[in-house]
Protein backbone atom coordinates (compact mmCIF):
# COMPACT_ATOMS: atom_id res chain seq x y z
CA UNK A 1 0.00 0.00 0.00
CA UNK A 2 2.95 2.26 0.54
CA UNK A 3 4.50 1.58 -2.65
CA UNK A 4 0.89 2.60 -4.41
CA UNK A 5 0.70 6.23 -2.54
CA UNK A 6 4.04 6.75 -3.31
CA UNK A 7 3.10 6.31 -6.87
CA UNK A 8 0.47 9.21 -6.81
CA UNK A 9 1.19 11.56 -3.96
CA UNK A 10 -1.81 12.83 -2.70
CA UNK A 11 -0.85 16.24 -1.61
CA UNK A 12 -0.19 17.37 -5.51
CA UNK A 13 -2.22 18.38 -8.67
CA UNK A 14 -5.06 17.03 -7.02
CA UNK A 15 -6.71 21.12 -6.70
CA UNK A 16 -8.34 21.33 -10.11
CA UNK A 17 -9.91 18.22 -10.29
CA UNK A 18 -10.88 18.93 -6.53
CA UNK A 19 -12.84 21.78 -7.14
CA UNK A 20 -14.34 20.94 -10.71
CA UNK A 21 -15.98 17.53 -9.22
CA UNK A 22 -16.69 19.81 -6.18
CA UNK A 23 -18.68 22.14 -8.43
CA UNK A 24 -20.30 19.33 -10.66
CA UNK A 25 -21.23 17.81 -7.38
CA UNK A 26 -22.58 20.94 -6.30
CA UNK A 27 -25.03 21.08 -9.67
CA UNK A 28 -26.16 17.18 -9.68
CA UNK A 29 -27.27 18.01 -6.27
CA UNK A 30 -29.07 20.94 -7.41
CA UNK A 31 -30.89 18.96 -10.27
CA UNK A 32 -31.80 15.85 -7.86
CA UNK A 33 -33.16 18.40 -5.06
CA UNK A 34 -35.62 20.13 -8.04
CA UNK A 35 -36.68 16.81 -9.66
CA UNK A 36 -37.55 15.78 -5.95
CA UNK A 37 -39.41 19.19 -5.38
CA UNK A 38 -41.16 19.23 -8.72
CA UNK A 39 -42.36 15.63 -7.98
CA UNK A 40 -43.26 16.13 -4.49
CA UNK A 41 -45.23 19.38 -5.67
CA UNK A 42 -47.10 17.80 -8.38
CA UNK A 43 -47.98 14.88 -6.23
CA UNK A 44 -49.39 17.55 -3.49
CA UNK A 45 -51.28 19.27 -6.16
CA UNK A 46 -52.66 16.41 -7.80
CA UNK A 47 -54.07 15.16 -4.79
CA UNK A 48 -55.73 18.58 -3.46
CA UNK A 49 -57.27 19.01 -6.75
CA UNK A 50 -58.99 15.24 -7.35
CA UNK A 51 -61.56 14.51 -6.32
CA UNK A 52 -63.01 18.33 -6.46
CA UNK A 53 -65.77 20.03 -8.37
CA UNK A 54 -65.27 23.87 -9.14
CA UNK A 55 -68.33 25.87 -10.14
CA UNK A 56 -67.78 29.30 -11.43
CA UNK A 57 -71.66 31.52 -11.74
CA UNK A 58 -71.08 34.49 -13.93
CA UNK A 59 -72.60 37.33 -13.38
CA UNK A 60 -75.83 37.85 -15.34
CA UNK A 61 -75.64 40.25 -18.26
CA UNK A 62 -79.47 40.92 -17.94
CA UNK A 63 -81.43 42.07 -14.84
CA UNK A 64 -79.52 42.89 -11.84
CA UNK A 65 -75.99 41.35 -11.33
CA UNK A 66 -76.18 40.75 -7.82
CA UNK A 67 -79.75 39.55 -7.78
CA UNK A 68 -79.16 37.26 -11.29
CA UNK A 69 -76.15 35.72 -9.49
CA UNK A 70 -77.68 35.00 -6.02
CA UNK A 71 -80.34 33.12 -7.60
CA UNK A 72 -78.37 30.88 -9.97
CA UNK A 73 -75.85 30.22 -6.77
CA UNK A 74 -78.97 29.04 -5.14
CA UNK A 75 -79.83 26.92 -7.53
CA UNK A 76 -76.79 25.61 -8.77
CA UNK A 77 -76.58 24.59 -5.34
CA UNK A 78 -79.77 22.86 -5.33
CA UNK A 79 -78.29 20.59 -8.35
CA UNK A 80 -75.39 19.61 -6.65
CA UNK A 81 -76.61 18.64 -3.42
CA UNK A 82 -78.87 16.77 -5.06
CA UNK A 83 -76.19 14.80 -7.27
CA UNK A 84 -75.44 11.33 -6.63
CA UNK A 85 -71.81 10.80 -5.70
CA UNK A 86 -71.62 14.57 -4.07
CA UNK A 87 -70.44 14.91 -0.89
CA UNK A 88 -70.72 18.68 -0.09
CA UNK A 89 -71.06 21.83 -1.71
CA UNK A 90 -70.95 25.30 -0.80
CA UNK A 91 -70.01 29.03 -1.91
CA UNK A 92 -67.04 30.52 -1.48
CA UNK A 93 -67.25 33.80 0.36
CA UNK A 94 -66.72 37.20 -0.68
CA UNK A 95 -63.19 37.46 1.41
CA UNK A 96 -62.22 33.65 -0.05
CA UNK A 97 -62.55 34.74 -3.65
CA UNK A 98 -60.72 38.21 -3.01
CA UNK A 99 -57.93 36.42 -1.64
CA UNK A 100 -57.52 34.12 -5.04
CA UNK A 101 -57.05 36.84 -7.10
CA UNK A 102 -54.81 39.03 -4.56
CA UNK A 103 -51.33 37.22 -5.70
CA UNK A 104 -52.36 38.61 -9.56
CA UNK A 105 -53.80 42.06 -8.99
CA UNK A 106 -53.07 42.82 -5.29
CA UNK A 107 -54.70 44.12 -2.55
CA UNK A 108 -56.98 47.15 -2.80
CA UNK A 109 -60.63 48.58 -3.66
CA UNK A 110 -59.75 48.01 -7.30
CA UNK A 111 -60.22 44.64 -6.58
CA UNK A 112 -62.59 45.01 -4.11
CA UNK A 113 -64.96 46.95 -7.18
CA UNK A 114 -64.48 44.56 -9.84
CA UNK A 115 -67.60 42.19 -10.88
CA UNK A 116 -66.40 38.71 -9.74
CA UNK A 117 -67.79 35.42 -10.40
CA UNK A 118 -69.04 32.92 -7.44
CA UNK A 119 -67.22 29.82 -6.95
CA UNK A 120 -69.05 26.92 -5.54
CA UNK A 121 -66.67 24.11 -4.45
CA UNK A 122 -67.93 20.78 -4.71
CA UNK A 123 -66.60 17.30 -2.90
CA UNK A 124 -66.67 14.31 -4.84
CA UNK A 125 -67.22 11.29 -2.20
CA UNK A 126 -64.53 8.67 -2.01
CA UNK A 127 -64.94 6.01 -4.12
CA UNK A 128 -67.70 7.68 -6.19
CA UNK A 129 -68.56 8.72 -9.73
CA UNK A 130 -70.11 11.56 -10.96
CA UNK A 131 -71.73 11.96 -14.45
CA UNK A 132 -69.93 15.28 -15.02
CA UNK A 133 -71.91 15.21 -18.63
CA UNK A 134 -74.90 15.31 -17.25
CA UNK A 135 -74.10 17.36 -14.32
CA UNK A 136 -73.05 19.91 -16.71
CA UNK A 137 -76.04 19.75 -18.59
CA UNK A 138 -78.24 20.40 -15.63
CA UNK A 139 -76.02 22.87 -14.21
CA UNK A 140 -76.98 24.35 -17.60
CA UNK A 141 -80.46 24.46 -17.37
CA UNK A 142 -80.99 25.79 -13.66
CA UNK A 143 -77.92 28.30 -14.02
CA UNK A 144 -77.42 29.51 -17.21
CA UNK A 145 -74.27 31.35 -16.33
CA UNK A 146 -72.38 28.29 -15.03
CA UNK A 147 -69.21 26.87 -15.40
CA UNK A 148 -68.03 23.11 -14.39
CA UNK A 149 -64.47 22.39 -13.83
CA UNK A 150 -63.14 19.10 -12.96
CA UNK A 151 -59.41 20.30 -12.81
CA UNK A 152 -58.76 17.35 -14.69
CA UNK A 153 -56.83 20.11 -17.57
CA UNK A 154 -54.96 21.45 -14.83
CA UNK A 155 -54.24 18.17 -13.23
CA UNK A 156 -52.46 16.97 -16.24
CA UNK A 157 -50.60 20.03 -17.03
CA UNK A 158 -48.68 19.74 -13.66
CA UNK A 159 -48.12 15.88 -14.07
CA UNK A 160 -46.63 16.75 -17.84
CA UNK A 161 -45.14 19.59 -16.20
CA UNK A 162 -43.11 17.64 -13.63
CA UNK A 163 -42.34 14.85 -15.53
CA UNK A 164 -40.67 17.02 -17.94
CA UNK A 165 -38.60 18.92 -15.11
CA UNK A 166 -37.71 14.76 -13.60
CA UNK A 167 -36.54 13.86 -16.94
CA UNK A 168 -34.23 17.24 -17.46
CA UNK A 169 -32.76 16.57 -14.15
CA UNK A 170 -32.23 13.12 -15.05
CA UNK A 171 -30.58 14.82 -18.41
CA UNK A 172 -28.29 17.19 -16.56
CA UNK A 173 -26.80 14.38 -14.39
CA UNK A 174 -26.20 11.80 -17.31
CA UNK A 175 -24.20 15.20 -18.80
CA UNK A 176 -22.44 15.48 -15.29
CA UNK A 177 -21.54 12.16 -15.11
CA UNK A 178 -20.09 12.48 -18.87
CA UNK A 179 -18.02 15.38 -17.70
CA UNK A 180 -16.62 14.04 -14.46
CA UNK A 181 -15.83 11.07 -16.42
CA UNK A 182 -13.89 13.42 -18.49
CA UNK A 183 -12.16 14.60 -16.23
CA UNK A 184 -10.34 12.01 -14.56
CA UNK A 185 -9.77 10.31 -17.09
CA UNK A 186 -8.06 13.51 -18.45
CA UNK A 187 -6.14 13.99 -14.74
CA UNK A 188 -5.17 10.18 -14.73
CA UNK A 189 -3.05 10.52 -18.14
CA UNK A 190 -1.72 13.66 -16.75
CA UNK A 191 -0.86 11.28 -13.78
CA UNK A 192 0.38 8.92 -15.73
CA UNK A 193 2.74 11.43 -17.86
CA UNK A 194 4.05 12.85 -14.52
CA UNK A 195 4.82 9.75 -12.51
CA UNK A 196 6.31 7.93 -16.16
CA UNK A 197 9.66 6.87 -14.51
CA UNK A 198 8.23 5.51 -11.21
CA UNK A 199 5.63 3.27 -13.41
CA UNK A 200 8.25 2.07 -15.82
CA UNK A 201 10.51 1.22 -13.11
CA UNK A 202 7.60 -0.46 -11.33
CA UNK A 203 7.02 -2.39 -14.65
CA UNK A 204 10.35 -2.96 -14.91
CA UNK A 205 10.91 -5.23 -11.41
CA UNK A 206 7.38 -7.17 -12.68
CA UNK A 207 4.72 -4.89 -11.30
CA UNK A 208 1.39 -5.98 -12.76
CA UNK A 209 -0.95 -3.41 -14.91
CA UNK A 210 -3.78 -4.20 -12.45
CA UNK A 211 -0.91 -2.96 -9.85
CA UNK A 212 -0.35 -0.02 -11.30
CA UNK A 213 -4.41 0.83 -12.31
CA UNK A 214 -4.79 0.40 -8.04
CA UNK A 215 -2.60 3.19 -7.34
CA UNK A 216 -4.70 5.33 -9.59
CA UNK A 217 -8.07 4.08 -9.00
CA UNK A 218 -8.08 4.81 -5.50
CA UNK A 219 -6.40 7.32 -5.30
CA UNK A 220 -8.96 9.54 -7.80
CA UNK A 221 -12.00 7.68 -6.01
CA UNK A 222 -10.92 8.91 -2.22
CA UNK A 223 -10.41 12.66 -4.28
CA UNK A 224 -13.88 12.49 -6.15
CA UNK A 225 -15.72 11.00 -3.41
CA UNK A 226 -14.65 13.71 -0.77
CA UNK A 227 -15.10 16.81 -3.24
CA UNK A 228 -18.13 15.17 -4.56
CA UNK A 229 -19.29 15.31 -0.57
CA UNK A 230 -18.40 18.76 -0.40
CA UNK A 231 -20.11 19.72 -3.36
CA UNK A 232 -23.49 17.71 -1.95
CA UNK A 233 -23.39 18.99 1.24
CA UNK A 234 -23.13 23.11 -0.39
CA UNK A 235 -26.09 22.18 -2.28
CA UNK A 236 -28.15 20.78 1.02
CA UNK A 237 -27.31 23.80 2.71
CA UNK A 238 -28.71 25.75 -0.42
CA UNK A 239 -31.99 24.02 -0.21
CA UNK A 240 -31.61 24.37 3.49
CA UNK A 241 -31.55 28.00 3.67
CA UNK A 242 -34.33 28.24 0.82
CA UNK A 243 -36.40 26.29 3.80
CA UNK A 244 -35.48 29.35 6.36
CA UNK A 245 -36.34 32.42 4.41
CA UNK A 246 -39.87 33.07 5.30
CA UNK A 247 -37.95 33.34 9.00
CA UNK A 248 -36.07 36.49 7.75
CA UNK A 249 -39.17 37.85 6.49
CA UNK A 250 -39.09 36.74 2.85
CA UNK A 251 -42.34 35.70 1.43
CA UNK A 252 -43.02 32.46 -0.60
CA UNK A 253 -43.83 33.07 -4.13
CA UNK A 254 -47.70 32.27 -4.53
CA UNK A 255 -48.93 28.57 -5.57
CA UNK A 256 -44.84 27.97 -6.21
CA UNK A 257 -43.91 25.02 -4.31
CA UNK A 258 -41.71 25.22 -0.98
CA UNK A 259 -37.90 24.84 -2.24
CA UNK A 260 -36.88 23.37 0.79
CA UNK A 261 -36.10 19.48 0.83
CA UNK A 262 -37.68 17.88 3.63
CA UNK A 263 -35.16 15.55 6.04
CA UNK A 264 -35.94 12.14 3.94
CA UNK A 265 -35.51 13.77 0.95
CA UNK A 266 -31.92 15.41 1.97
CA UNK A 267 -30.73 11.55 2.30
CA UNK A 268 -31.19 11.33 -1.75
CA UNK A 269 -28.02 13.75 -2.09
CA UNK A 270 -25.91 11.38 -0.62
CA UNK A 271 -26.06 9.29 -3.99
CA UNK A 272 -23.85 11.89 -5.08
CA UNK A 273 -20.57 11.59 -3.75
CA UNK A 274 -20.93 7.66 -4.04
CA UNK A 275 -21.58 8.00 -7.84
CA UNK A 276 -18.83 10.39 -7.97
CA UNK A 277 -16.42 7.78 -6.34
CA UNK A 278 -17.89 5.23 -8.76
CA UNK A 279 -17.69 7.22 -11.66
CA UNK A 280 -13.71 8.16 -10.86
CA UNK A 281 -12.97 4.77 -9.85
CA UNK A 282 -13.79 3.13 -12.82
CA UNK A 283 -12.72 6.10 -15.32
CA UNK A 284 -9.55 5.95 -14.04
CA UNK A 285 -8.69 2.03 -14.04
CA UNK A 286 -10.26 1.79 -17.73
CA UNK A 287 -7.69 5.05 -18.17
CA UNK A 288 -4.76 3.31 -16.78
CA UNK A 289 -5.03 0.22 -18.46
CA UNK A 290 -5.92 1.46 -21.81
CA UNK A 291 -2.49 3.92 -21.40
CA UNK A 292 0.02 1.18 -20.02
CA UNK A 293 -1.46 -1.45 -22.69
CA UNK A 294 0.00 1.45 -25.24
CA UNK A 295 3.17 2.18 -23.35
CA UNK A 296 4.02 -1.64 -22.72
Amino acid sequence: MSAKNRIVPEEKGTAPLDVVIAVMAFLAALAIGASLIADRAASGWSEGLSGKLTIQILPPTNGSPNEGLAKETAAALAVLRSTPGIASAAPLSEDEQLKLVQPWLGAGNLVADLPMPQLIDANVAPGSTVDLQTLTARLKAAAPDSILDDHSRWIGRLRGLARTLVWSAYAVLLLIAIATAATVSFATRAGLETHAEMVALLHQMGAQANFIARAFEWHYFRAALAAAALGAVLAALVFLAAGGLEFVGLEAVPFLPPLALKPAELGWLAAVPAAAGLIAYATARLSVLAALRKIH
